[in-house]
């Protein structure tokens, strides 16, 4: 256990941060789940809003998101 303050304080943060990654992970995953077992324009459209989100915040890498986004849009066009 830290016991300097500052070091106590970046710990609480550090917890809280590690939280709201691990939910908007989770959110992702649940999201591109559904878009691959169901390809159709709103989970492909949520999916991709995700994906966006978890770049804006450094949770994944853009070029990854781009990859997954792709990926997805090709089985967008087999399904239709």
């Amino acid at each position: 256990m830290p016991i300097i303050k500052s070091a106590i304080k970046k710990m609480r943060k550090d917890k809280t941060r590690t939280e709201r990654n691990r939910r908007r992970e989770l959110k992702m995953e649940m999201n591109l789940k559904i878009a691959r077992r169901k390809p159709n324009e709103k989970s492909i459209s949520q999916a991709f809003s995700s994906l966006d989100k978890a770049v804006k915040v450094n949770l994944i890498h853009k070029n990854r998101a781009s990859r997954i986004k792709s990926r997805l849009s090709s089985l967008l066009i087999k399904a239709a």
